[in-house]
């Protein structure tokens, strides 16, 4: 009998350590395997880090994350790439530099620059090099005071569209612009997306969860996106399973305790 092989559907995250396993590369890790993808992984710093806040950062060497890219993409088909914290400019043009060498594709984009607890993850500099990196990615999924660095203004829930669609335009990207910062009093969460290959803005709800359990919720986001794209779905449906796998995730972690800060939502459901 002839040996068929089967490719794996594969994603890259390139992001930051969390020692505490709640979010970053070891999020990621979660997200990509729970969504049916493989996950491989260039580390870009590591963080002191448990549920109750970041102590410490370390940032890996240039020529070592060089290394580290150029042998997961020289060797291995990937068919999407998530990228977390890039902490400097130095980071951010390595990053380029080789996705654009390896013509990488489907590349999703969270624009980490605060972590869950308030700290600082990324240098003032920084940020106008990440702007500049931006028309280079496929999609980027930043949360409401994210949003409000990239574009200079003040988003609310009235104009979340109008911001998404104006992000988009500015970046010449797709955008999934999420709502979890705004209380408007309801009891559904909405994120809006924009695709800016059609030029169509649609909302996505899910039920809020009152729950402390949400650390890591943006790279399990864009990362359990990043899977779906691998596995062939279009940005649309690769974005709107990955926000309900998350939502499910942070619901099936609701009453789970890890530490004595904000917790993880539970990747696997168990």
């Amino acid at each position: 009998m002839e040996n068929i092989k089967t490719p794996y559907k594969s994603v890259l995250s390139i992001a930051g350590s969390d020692s505490g396993g709640c979010a970053g590369i070891q999020a990621d890790i979660k997200s990509i395997s729970a969504c049916g993808a493989y996950a491989a992984t260039v580390i870009t710093a590591t963080t002191a880090q448990n549920t109750q806040g970041v102590t410490d950062i370390h940032a890996i060497p240039i020529a070592h994350l060089e290394k580290q890219l150029d042998a997961v993409l020289s060797d291995i088909d990937f068919g999407a790439i998530k990228i977390g914290m890039l902490h400097s400019c130095e980071v951010i043009k390595a990053v380029q530099g080789k996705l654009s060498e390896y013509k990488a594709k489907n590349i999703v984009l969270d624009p980490v620059m605060v972590s869950t607890s308030g700290h600082k993850l990324i240098a003032d500099d920084a940020i106008a090099c990440l702007k500049d990196f931006l028309p280079n990615v496929n999609l980027i999924t930043p949360n409401i005071p994210e949003a409000e660095l990239l574009i200079d203004e003040k988003i609310v829930s009235d104009n979340m569209e109008t911001m998404a669609k104006k992000i988009g335009e500015r970046y010449q990207t797709s955008v999934l612009l999420k709502g979890g910062h705004i209380d408007n009093g309801t009891i559904v969460m909405t994120d809006v997306c924009y695709n800016h290959e059609t030029k169509e803005v649609n909302l996505i709800t899910n039920p809020k969860v009152n729950t402390k359990n949400i650390h890591g919720t943006g790279c399990s986001l864009s990362s359990s996106i990043a899977a779906f794209l691998s596995l062939g779905e279009p940005i649309e449906i690769a974005i709107r399973n990955g926000c309900n796998y998350v939502n499910q995730a942070i619901i099936a972690g609701q009453h789970k305790t890890l530490g004595n800060g904000n917790g993880p939502i539970n990747h696997f459901g168990f």
